[in-house]
């Protein structure tokens, strides 16, 4: 199993501020907005503005 870190995606969806916690392998973008869609689902929301950073 891979070792994963608790990280805090903040993003913006349909526009509005958002932010979630998740764990990722290596905190990357890429990882993050598959995160987000896997939550989100493929949908007609927008995601956009993501940043990841660790959690505290």
């Amino acid at each position: 199993m891979a070792q994963t870190t608790k990280y805090v995606i903040k993003y913006k969806l349909n526009g509005e501020r958002r932010f979630e916690f998740a764990q990722l392998e290596n905190g990357t973008e890429e990882e993050a907005k598959a995160a987000l869609d896997a939550l989100h689902g493929q949908g007609d929301d927008v995601i956009s503005d993501i940043s990841v950073s660790k959690a505290l």
